[in-house]
């Protein structure tokens, strides 16, 4: 038997009264934690889902995420984590797809009305049998008529339960990635794969005897899933909850909370530096904070100089993708840390550079970064030649091109083809592209990342406009807000004539860049 919710109960049996997760004035305990992952455990199995299931979870960096998370594990279920900027046309792409029989979903805010569109996305997909609506207020009526709120299903349930006997190679997660181009794909992640690179975790960060974590990496992502929820709870950690980032609030948490741990992208440090030190005890933060890391982009020199002369830390940077659990390389503590670099394998996972055959390339040179490992997934949910096109013999191509240097530290080179990192997420062009096609004004369109001084990188689209008809950049730009998720949307538009092409017809991308 192998189960990732072990990570929580394992804790609540040694550490009961010690506080699991933090919201503001709210401080669960992990034994108050693991009663409620009993319940919503206990609520699945009551409502005939059974291990195996796929049961999805849109909801943002609040308590209910552990809760039903853990419990939809505990009940041998497959947790499905959805984006919370997802629409409802996306959301009842991703419940279709995964074949999802329940759906839990977060309120959310009137900026953000996650629960509605969720409602509407469900409603369309016959195989999602149950909707639970997870409300800030438990005792809460439903603000969406028919819609069963979370707190009045568990009312009832019985905060014991025996959980699922699951073997190691059982799917736990489902993580969503368009890889590069396409549809999103659901990269299957067993129990080993999320236990194993948990663990691993405590290798690279040290087990203490109370970390604190300010978590304000989404939760519904694998970084903060694994390098903060799952590795976090096994070790007993405190995880303090910022739902949406903001430096001011992230600094006086810091300080308030005694924070020991904070993981983020590169756009959250470049923050923090910008923050005015009047009302923050920077002392107090350095004092406490015994690790840093980054990952999703690389992370500017100059920032992790001014982070360790600030705060007293050295961050630590490593690489992984939804596919491998994500953690795959990371500059090792003990070991200098290279600016620039992701550092090296983890332990129990292998790295080449290889080229179009699956040859590995020349010393010196650059190649496709592939992986091999406990980290690497089943593959991808439904897809057998997506699959087989990514993994040969264990190994996965990551579709990144790195080079490694004669430490055997690896850089990245490029990112995979096309994909721009938008402040840490993943905007995948292709589609972007297919979306804004169904505009009727959109004859043909090419999305790129642009340089963009916060985020990384913006969504830029060039477009040409059909014979006759109008549409301004304001018009479309705000077409595409109504319709894709908010780090999605191109905020630039740029209009053409035409768009650099191959004698063939593909786009040209790279002339756009120049």
């Amino acid at each position: 038997m192998l189960n990732l919710a072990m990570m929580l109960e394992d804790s609540a049996q040694r550490l009961p009264e010690r506080d699991a997760v933090v919201l503001g004035d709210t401080q669960l305990s992990y034994a108050a934690v693991n009663a409620a992952a009993n319940q919503v455990a206990n609520l699945l199995t009551e409502r005939g889902i059974r291990p195996g299931d796929r049961v999805a979870l849109s909801c943002a960096n609040v308590p209910y995420f552990p809760i039903v998370y853990y419990g939809i594990l505990k009940a041998g279920a497959v947790v499905v984590p959805l984006n919370v900027l997802l629409k409802a046309r996306e959301i009842a792409y991703h419940l279709a797809d995964s074949g999802a029989k329940a759906y839990f979903c977060f309120e959310g805010s009137a900026e953000l009305p996650l629960g509605a569109e969720g409602w509407i996305g469900c409603e369309g997909v016959a195989a999602c049998e149950h909707f639970f609506l997870i409300t800030a207020d438990p005792a809460a009526p439903s603000p969406i008529k028919n819609a069963v709120t979370l707190g009045a299903s568990m009312a009832a349930a019985s905060p014991q339960f025996d959980t699922v006997a699951t073997e190691p190679g059982d799917t736990a997660v489902i993580l969503y990635t368009s890889g590069t181009t396409g549809e999103p794909k659901g990269a299957e992640l067993s129990h080993a794969n999320m236990v194993l690179n948990a663990l691993t975790c405590h290798r690279l960060f040290g087990v203490v005897d109370h970390d604190v974590h300010l978590v304000t990496l989404p939760l519904f992502h694998s970084f903060g899933q694994t390098v903060q929820m799952n590795a976090g709870f096994g070790t007993g950690a405190t995880l303090v909850l910022l739902p949406r980032f903001d430096p001011n609030s992230a600094l006086s948490l810091m300080s308030r909370e005694n924070v020991t741990f904070f993981a983020g992208v590169p756009t959250m440090y470049w923050s923090l530096l910008g923050v005015s030190a009047d009302n923050i005890d920077v002392d107090k933060i350095a004092g406490n904070l015994r690790m840093a890391v980054s990952g999703g982009a690389a992370l500017p020199v100059e920032i992790l100089v001014q982070i360790h002369r600030v705060f007293g830390v050295e961050v630590r940077e490593g690489y992984g993708l939804s596919e491998t659990s994500p953690v795959a390389t990371f500059n090792h503590p003990g070991q200098a840390a290279k600016p620039g670099s992701i550092g090296q394998p983890i332990w129990g996972v292998r790295v080449r550079l290889i080229d179009d055959n699956w040859n590995d390339v020349p010393e010196g040179e650059a190649g496709e970064i592939a992986i091999r490992g406990h980290n690497v997934m089943k593959g991808y949910l439904g897809r057998p030649e997506a699959t087989e096109e990514a993994i040969n013999d264990g190994w996965f191509r990551t579709g990144d091109i790195g080079r490694r240097d004669p430490d055997g530290y690896y850089y990245i080179v490029d990112r995979a083809k096309d994909m721009v990192v938008r402040g840490g997420f993943n905007v995948y062009p292709r589609e972007v592209e297919e979306v804004l096609l169904t505009h009727p004004a959109v004859s043909l369109v090419a999305v790129l990342g642009v340089p963009h001084e916060r985020h990384g990188e913006e969504v830029k689209a060039y477009v040409i406009r059909k014979p006759g008809m109008e549409v301004t950049e304001a018009d479309l730009v705000e077409w595409c807000k109504r319709t894709m998720a908010g780090y999605k949307y191109p905020r630039l538009v740029e209009f053409r004539d035409t768009l650099p092409m191959t004698a063939t017809g593909k786009i040209l991308k790279r002339e756009l860049r120049t």
